[in-house]
This record gives structure tokens, C-alpha cells and sequence, in this order.
């Protein structure tokens, strides 16, 4: 038995949760998400409530629950709240900028490196912070890391863009000792 699966979801006023077809759909205040859902699991809609069960008593039916289950609660939160991922550029010279539907990143390359700001994120460049938001869980987490892979802290001087909350582990480099 799932333990994560078993929990009931309380939907918040305001949210309107259907599911039809093997579509999972979530409409609020911040916009609406829908995810296809496995033909292992199923989902029932009882008023202010939603409860994940199994349609196949099988392994793959049973690992997958409590996983649709906690997709579900991350939709319902993203439709209400909202998810945000702040990333810092920490190194001389090293800078970003929105430009349209782009992120221009200058980090040290011969080139500034541009990434396409996928439909649904807002990004934000405050000072050296760069602040991405949106409704889907998924899609902020995934394009705040392809940020991170343009220019990762290195372990010596600590240079890169990195989380806000990360922390990298310092290097301490060559060192001269003293010979007696």
C-alpha cells in the first residue's frame, strides 16, 4: 500500500480538478495544467476532495500511486501558490539580462549565451539573482538547471551560478609549504 497514494487532497476554493480520459486537469487563479495519467491509476473527484486509487492491482500500479499522487498535490499547489527557484551569478563581470522571450547570460565565455524562457515561466534579473517562477513544478525546476549548467561553481574561487541556498564546497588549491 502506498502510504503517499492513500492520502486524500484537500482542493482549495477557487480550483476546479477534473479528470476524464486518463487526463489529469487543474485550472486556479495562476493558470491551468494537465498531465495524461498511466492506465494503472485512477482518480475521483468527490466535491472538495480528490483520492488517487488503482485501476491494476499490479507492481508498475502500485509504484506509480503514490508518484500521480504527489503530481496532483504539485498541481494543485502550482495553481495556487506557484513555484519559484532563485539562482545567484557569483564571478567578475558576470551578468544576465531578459531580452524579449530570451535569457542573455555573459559568465565568462567568448560569446553571451542565450536560452529561449519556455511558455509558462516568468524570469526575473535582480542584481546578481535571477528568479524563475511558475505554475508548473516540473518545468521551473528544469529550466532553473539548464541556468546552472551554463556555468557551474567551480570548487576553487567559487565563481559559477549556483542556487540560492546551495552551498560548494571550497577547494583549497596549491599552497606553499614552509621548509625547515
Amino acid at each position: 500500500m502506498s502510504r503517499i497514494g492513500k492520502q486524500v487532497i484537500t482542493i482549495p476554493s477557487g480550483v476546479e480538478v477534473s479528470f476524464a480520459d486518463q487526463q489529469l486537469t487543474v485550472k486556479g487563479p495562476k493558470g491551468e495544467l494537465s498531465r495524461p495519467v498511466r492506465d494503472e491509476v485512477t482518480f475521483s473527484v468527490d466535491g472538495e476532495t480528490l483520492t488517487a486509487g488503482l485501476a491494476k492491482n499490479t507492481r508498475l500500479g502500485r509504484s506509480l500511486w503514490g508518484t500521480f499522487s504527489s503530481h496532483a498535490k504539485n498541481m494543485i499547489i502550482g495553481v495556487t501558490e506557484g513555484y519559484k527557484k532563485d539562482l545567484e551569478i557569483i564571478g567578475v563581470g558576470y551578468r544576465a539580462e531578459v531580452k524579449g522571450t530570451k535569457l542573455v547570460l555573459t559568465v565568462g565565455f567568448s560569446h553571451p549565451v542565450e536560452l529561449d524562457i519556455p511558455e509558462g515561466l516568468q524570469v526575473a534579473v535582480n542584481d546578481a539573482v535571477i528568479s524563475v517562477t511558475g505554475s508548473d513544478k516540473e518545468l521551473v525546476g528544469l529550466f532553473a538547471s539548464h541556468i546552472r549548467q551554463v556555468r557551474k561553481p567551480e570548487p576553487y574561487k567559487g565563481k559559477g551560478i549556483r542556487y540560492v541556498d546551495e552551498y560548494v564546497r571550497r577547494k583549497q588549491g596549491k599552497r606553499a609549504e614552509a621548509t625547515a
